[in-house]
């Protein structure tokens, strides 16, 4: 379906130079490394262990080093790692006249059991900074590797945390001695539950021997690296319990299903059979891709291929994709869009631009590329959307933010998810350009910004409008993007309505743009209040998707979210530590869920307003340490979150850690005031104006016309939905089959059974009761008991007003149960006139 109508092969990756002493340091900018601003895809080898020498050293013999780098050069390899040993600086200098890099392993794990027995305790942080000082700034170092899979019961016995600081502590003193050296961890599934934030790189030693297990794992990853590079440190199979065909078919799709799934780079394990450990040569083993007498296996020249074909093969067939950039006075950045859209590695695609009524130079800047310019009125980002996916030509069409500027091999990791997974949509990554400033670093770290939402490791809920593909036959499908969300929620929007049909959206962890972040905080709060205005527009058309507090409740987990206070952590190690994969699951506790509602800033103004009458009865004066606790409790959330941001550097960070926190706590300020100037309340109501007094009620319905229960209750559901009622299903343990909430104090319940007596009858049962909500409940009470106490202690002047707030909250109670019970009894009674209707055109038939 998505193979154009050409055979056109996709370029292979353009070799990077690296020879001679022309080698520029790496940096690592989102889920690859850059050589200056050349992509480099590290393909690797391990090197060692080997026999010592007499005086301790591994790798002195000059000789066999230089034929070893010569014949991996040879053979496409850029990079080799020394896992167990930190190796001699001419070593470094003998990759380089090969124009190889070097993964430098500094050993730290042979020290983790100093921190359960102390004694004689070596001076861990002055050994890792000697080691790293002898080969800093070499221009064939590729990275440190703190250490190599500190062993799954060691790690248990220590415990996580205790751990994560181990590996912290050596991080910092590796960056204190080469402050733009790259720092990794080798880590393995059996202790993939560490959290390492703070790594430049993830890297996994990975040993499957199956191809979609493999794929599956690999996707998993990805989502622990977050908006880091991964690298697959070890993959191999050994030839010697297999056969050497064997090992050379396993490591050409261990090798491209790494790169496929977007990694930084793989090494293979080992380069020879060679290999030595514990005072002594291992012999019943053979992963090496050459043997011991460096005699080349099978797998060496397919790695050879495999490796000038990263990161997909030549000959796949590509489908035509249309690239749509909308823009409003977008002429700051749509110029750096354009350019980097021109310089992407994909062999069929086509640019559209539309300008959406523009006042400055976008359109004359648009001009100067080769791109197809629409230029149409003002009518808002939606309608822009629909204009170039109606005027393109391509089977996906993919949408870029014309602040944003794309990876060169984003359309090839977007459309290779399309062809490897059944998708209407796919998404990617948006990154922080590096050097965007102080300002968008902070910005890019608080909350509110754009941001996958994952229902597994590869299906997404929801995918951010500023890096989105989708088949055009979905779009057609589902009208397009619904122009009245002229700015924000679009994106939304469309997802919901392509998964309401029954389609899938993904996830390509590899498909990243650039995308600025505001570069100022009022900028940043305008976006906020306009987020806001977004979910307001999205609450009125998708009432069932929010709660009764106008939140939204998300199935799935948003990606790249730092924890916050309240998250709720635990590892699964299986019985006795014996689970091969260990992994960290989180959910988000009460308190976290509190924390992103911004009408937590509400409930503290009641605080204060509760207790400023204190003047008029002292008790109420206890609700100020509550109102401190309360207030307290966003601030030490925002600092929490502040301290765990990632920076780049390692400089002075406390101005951009504060500005953080800040923005963590104006963000839902800015976000509440957009939300309630359009009508988003605690206080609205959701359903038709309309009163039944609340109270139970029974009805009954006799009719000859057999429907499935299931589609009754669904016709029902379906009126309700028309009429915009926010109406929910029953979940598998309650005992009502629909509810309606009408809003934060009250709603109506039904529950239905059907009897089938037979030939064709059935006799339908509906029953309808009102529902008040836990808060009504606990504001009506609290509030009542304060004023019973104020009374009594003769304190009228309080009494008063907090009886009133009582009566208000229960009159509100009474109303919603009243209106949500009129709701449901009218969809009740349509449905039974239907019936009766269906019945009568039978007779006269």
């Amino acid at each position: 379906m998505l193979e154009a109508e050409a055979n056109i092969k996709s370029p292979a990756v353009t070799p990077e130079a690296e020879t001679g002493t022309s080698h520029v340091r790496l940096e690592a900018r989102g889920k690859f490394l850059f050589e200056g601003d050349e992509k480099v895809y590290v393909k690797g080898v391990t090197y060692g262990a080997f026999r010592p020498d007499d005086q301790g050293r591994e790798y002195q013999d000059h000789r066999r080093i230089e034929a070893d780098f010569a014949q991996m050069a040879a053979n496409g390899f850029n990079a080799v790692r020394i896992p167990h040993t930190t190796p001699p600086r001419s070593l470094l200098d003998a990759a380089l006249r090969h124009g190889l890099r070097v993964m430098v392993g500094l050993s730290a794990e042979q020290f983790i059991g100093y921190l359960i027995d102390r004694k004689k305790s070596p001076d861990i942080e002055q050994e890792i900074r000697s080691k790293v000082q002898a080969i800093r700034g070499h221009p064939a170092l590729l990275c440190y590797a703190i250490g190599n899979e500190i062993p799954a019961p060691v790690a248990r016995w220590l415990g996580r945390r205790r751990v994560e600081r181990y590996l912290h502590r050596i991080y910092r003193v590796i960056k204190q001695a080469d402050p733009r050296g790259l720092v990794t961890y080798v880590n393995y599934p059996t202790t993939e539950y560490l959290d390492l934030p703070f790594l430049d790189l993830v890297s996994f030693n990975l040993y499957l021997e199956s191809e979609e297990p493999l794929k599956a794992y690999l996707a998993r990853l990805q989502n622990i690296a977050g908006d880091r590079p991964l690298i697959m440190t070890e993959v191999g199979l050994d030839a010697l319990r297999n056969s050497e065909a064997r090992q050379a078919e396993v490591l050409d799709w261990q090798v491209r299903a790494a790169f496929a799934s977007g990694c930084a780079g793989v090494f293979v394990f080992s380069w020879t059979d060679e290999w030595h450990r514990a005072g002594a040569e291992v012999d019943d083993w053979e992963f090496g891709i050459t043997r011991r007498d460096r005699t080349p296996k099978p797998a060496l020249s397919v790695l050879g291929t495999a490796f000038a074909e990263v990161p997909f093969p030549a000959d796949l067939r590509w489908p035509l994709v249309s690239v749509v950039v909308c823009s409003f006075n977008g002429s700051r950045t749509i110029g750096e869009c354009l350019e980097a859209i021109g310089e992407i590695r994909y062999p069929a695609f086509e640019v559209i631009v539309v300008d959406d009524g523009s006042t400055d130079d976008t359109a004359a800047i648009a001009a100067q590329y080769d791109t197809t310019l629409i230029r149409t009125p003002n009518h808002g980002l939606s309608h822009a959307r629909n204009v170039g996916w109606q005027a393109a030509k391509g089977e996906i069409i993919a949408y870029i933010d014309d602040d944003a500027y794309p990876d060169p091999d984003w359309l090839t990791y977007i459309a290779a998810t399309f062809r490897d997974g059944n998708y209407a949509g796919v998404g990617g990554p948006n990154i922080l350009p590096p050097n965007d400033g102080p300002i968008a670093a902070c910005v890019d770290n608080s909350p509110g910004g754009p941001r996958h939402v994952l229902l597994t490791d590869t299906e997404a809920e929801h995918i951010p409008g500023c890096n989105m593909a989708f088949l055009r036959t979905a779009l057609c499908s589902v009208g397009g993007f619904d122009e009245r969300f002229r700015v924000a929620g679009d994106d939304v929007d469309i997802c919901w309505r392509i998964q309401e049909r029954g389609w899938k959206l993904g996830l390509s962890p590899s498909a990243q743009v650039w995308h600025h972040r505001r570069n100022s905080v009022r900028a940043y709060l305008r976006q906020q209040k306009g987020y806001g205005k977004a979910e307001a527009l999205l609450e009125e058309k998708w009432p069932q998707k929010y709660n009764a507090l106008g939140h939204l409740s998300w199935l799935g987990h948003v990606y790249g979210v730092p924890r916050v206070l309240g998250t709720v952590t635990r590892v699964y190690f299986g019985q006795w530590g014996s689970a091969p994969f260990q992994r960290l699951y989180e959910g988000a506790g009460r308190v976290q869920s509190l924390l992103l509602m911004p009408e937590w800033y509400l409930a503290n103004l009641a605080l204060v307003v509760i207790g400023a009458l204190g003047i008029f009865w002292r008790p109420l004066f206890f609700f100020l340490p509550l109102l401190a606790i309360s207030a307290g409790i966003p601030i030490a959330n925002a600092c929490a979150s502040a301290a765990r941001s990632r920076f780049a550097g390692e400089g002075f960070q406390l101005p951009l850690r504060a500005l953080t926190a800040l923005l963590h706590m104006l963000q839902p300020a800015a976000r509440l005031y957009g939300r309630l100037r359009h009508g988003l309340n605690i206080w609205r109501s959701r359903v038709p104006a309309g009163f039944a007094i609340p109270v139970p009620r029974s009805r009954a319905i006799w009719t000859d016309r057999w429907q499935a229960p299931r589609a009754r209750l669904e016709s029902i559901e379906g009126y309700l939905r028309d009429r915009g009622v926010p109406v929910q299903r029953g979940g598998q343990c309650d005992l009502w089959d629909l509810q309606v909430r009408a809003g934060l104090w009250g709603g109506a319940r039904l529950l239905m059974a059907v009897e089938d007596p037979g030939a064709g009858n059935q006799y339908v049962r509906s029953r309808v009761w009102p529902k008040c909500f836990a808060p009504g409940l606990v504001l009506s009470l609290t509030l009542a008991l304060l004023s019973a106490g104020a009374g009594m202690d003769g304190a009228v002047t309080a009494s008063i007003p907090l009886a009133l707030g009582a009566l208000l909250s229960v009159c509100k109670a009474v109303l919603e149960c009243g209106r949500a019970s009129a709701v449901m009894l009218d969809s009740i009674a349509a449905h039974g006139i239907a019936t009766a209707k269906q019945q009568t055109m039978q007779v006269r038939g």
